[in-house]
C-alpha cells in the first residue's frame, strides 16, 4: 500500500507551481477538490484523511464521490468536471512516481467528463443587486465585511478565488480607487472602483483586525475567508434581500452569479463585448460571447434591422408511410425521452 499524503503534498506544493506553472488560483481550486474528496473518502472508509492510501482512491470511490458532490452538495455538472480534472491531474503524476499504481491511475484518468448543456447564464437585475448589497447588517463587523465583499465581487466582476485572494497591498499606493487582481492563467489586471465600493471598503477596513493575515477579508477566527464561508454568507444575504426584491428568491445565486451580473450590466452599459472581456480578464473573447446569448437587446436589434421574410405559409402533411412516421417523430427532440 502506498501512502497518499507525500504524493499529494508534492503535487500541490511542487508539481503544480514549479513543473506545471499553475497559478495560485488553480492550486487553490485543486486543493479544494481534494479537501472534498478526502473528507468523503475518510467518512466512507472510517479513517482519518492522513491515514488514506493511494489505493483507497479507486475508480469506484471516485465515481461515488462525483455522484455525491452532484446530489449531496448540489454541484453543477461543470463543478463536477472541475473536481474530476483535479483528480486526473494528480493521477497523471502518480503514473510517473508510483509504477505499482499505474493501472489504477489509467482507469481513473479514463473516467469520462459529463456533458453539459450550453445554458443561458444566471444573473441578477440591477434592482436585485441593490437589494443584495443593502442586505448585510451595517451595525456589526461581519455585516460590514460582507457588504464590502459583495460590493467588490460585483463591481470588479471577480471570481470567488480572486476575491478571497485580494490582499491589503493590492490597492496601489494604499488608495482604494483601484485594485490589482491576479486572475486565471496568471493574467493580471487593474480595475477602477466605484465610489460606493470604495466607501464600503473603507468602512470595513476601519473595523478589520489589524494583527492578522494579509488577506483583505477574514473569517471570525481571523483566518482568510474560505469559498464555502463566502458562499454561506452570500446565501444568508440572498434570503434577506428577498424582502426588498422577491424575484431573487427564485434564483440560484452563487458567488459566480455576481460576476455574471457585473458582465451583463457592463454589456448593457457599453454594448461592447470586448470591454466586458477586458474587465473580466478573459484570455479569449470567445469566452465572453456567452453574455451576448443572454442579452435580449442583441436579439431585439436584429429584429429591428430586418423585416420578416415574405414566405407564404404552407400546409404540413403527415407522412402516410408508418416507417416514415416513426422517423418524423424521432426527428423531434421533444418526443424523445431522456
Amino acid at each position: 500500500m502506498t501512502p497518499l499524503a507525500p504524493d499529494l503534498s508534492a503535487f500541490l506544493r511542487n508539481h503544480l507551481p514549479n513543473e506545471r506553472g499553475a497559478s495560485p488560483h488553480t492550486i487553490a481550486s485543486y486543493a479544494h477538490a481534494f479537501t472534498l474528496l478526502l473528507r468523503f473518502a475518510a467518512s466512507r472508509l472510517k479513517r482519518q484523511p492522513s491515514e488514506l492510501m493511494i489505493e483507497d482512491l479507486d475508480v469506484g470511490l471516485v465515481r461515488a464521490f462525483l455522484e455525491h458532490i452532484e446530489e449531496g452538495r448540489d454541484n453543477t455538472a461543470r463543478s463536477r468536471n472541475a473536481r474530476l480534472a483535479a483528480i486526473k491531474a494528480f493521477f497523471r503524476l502518480v503514473e510517473q512516481r508510483r509504477p505499482a499504481c499505474l493501472e489504477q491511475a489509467m482507469m481513473i484518468r479514463a473516467l469520462p467528463v459529463k456533458r453539459t448543456d450550453t445554458r443561458l447564464i444566471d444573473y441578477l437585475t440591477r434592482e436585485e443587486i441593490q437589494a443584495l448589497l443593502a442586505a448585510p447588517n451595517a451595525h456589526t463587523p461581519s455585516g460590514l465585511r460582507d457588504r464590502a465583499m459583495l460590493h467588490l465581487a460585483y463591481a470588479a466582476g471577480l471570481r470567488a478565488s480572486e476575491l478571497l485572494a485580494v490582499r491589503m497591498e493590492d490597492f496601489p499606493d494604499r488608495s482604494l480607487s483601484s485594485v490589482r487582481v491576479l486572475g486565471k492563467g496568471r493574467w493580471e489586471r487593474i480595475l477602477p472602483l466605484w465610489k460606493e465600493t470604495q466607501t464600503a471598503l473603507r468602512v470595513w477596513l476601519a473595523v478589520r483586525p489589524g494583527d492578522h493575515g494579509p488577506e483583505l477579508f477574514l473569517n471570525r477566527d481571523g483566518q482568510r475567508m474560505s469559498r464555502d464561508g463566502f458562499a454561506y454568507r452570500l446565501g444568508l444575504h440572498v434570503a434577506a434581500a428577498a424582502a426588498a426584491a422577491p424575484s431573487i428568491a427564485s434564483k440560484r445565486v452563487t458567488p459566480h452569479v455576481l460576476r455574471h451580473s457585473c458582465a451583463m450590466h457592463t454589456l448593457e452599459a457599453t454594448g461592447d463585448v470586448r470591454k466586458v472581456a477586458l474587465w473580466l480578464g478573459h484570455a479569449s473573447i470567445q469566452t465572453t460571447e456567452m453574455y451576448l446569448r443572454a442579452d435580449p437587446n442583441e436579439k431585439l436589434a436584429l429584429l429591428d434591422a430586418h423585416h420578416p421574410p415574405l414566405i407564404k405559409p404552407g400546409r404540413f402533411r403527415k407522412p402516410s408511410d408508418k416507417l416514415m412516421a416513426v422517423l418524423a417523430a424521432a426527428t423531434n427532440p421533444r418526443n424523445q425521452q431522456v
